[in-house]
């Protein structure tokens, strides 16, 4: 399994827009299968999340980036989505190494 981890901020005043925004994206970003999203919110501060992407194979993966880079539907989403971040989004690529 192979996990993308992206920290943002959401621009002030932005948070139900954001989430309005991810309601519609959501099914789309799983739309291939085999592709999970889920939003977890800092409590102590609630402009600030971690979208974890996760992949069920390396395939899935390599398919989704592909899309990323080629399908302009995705890269309209994408658009939009920064348009709602307060800054560039914090990255990590993180894989499963280990027991269950």
């Amino acid at each position: 399994m192979i996990q993308l981890h992206l920290r943002i901020r959401v621009k002030d005043n932005a948070r139900e827009a954001f989430l309005a925004f991810l309601r519609e994206a959501i099914p789309y970003y799983e739309s291939p299968g085999g592709i999970r999203v889920r939003l977890l919110r800092d409590r102590a501060d609630p402009e600030r999340y971690i979208e974890v992407i996760e992949y069920d194979s390396q395939d899935k993966f390599e398919l989704d980036e592909h899309r990323i880079a080629h399908d302009p539907q995705m890269r309209a989403l994408l658009d939009r989505w920064r348009d709602l971040l307060a800054g560039p989004p914090e990255v990590e690529v993180l894989e499963h190494d280990g027991p269950r």
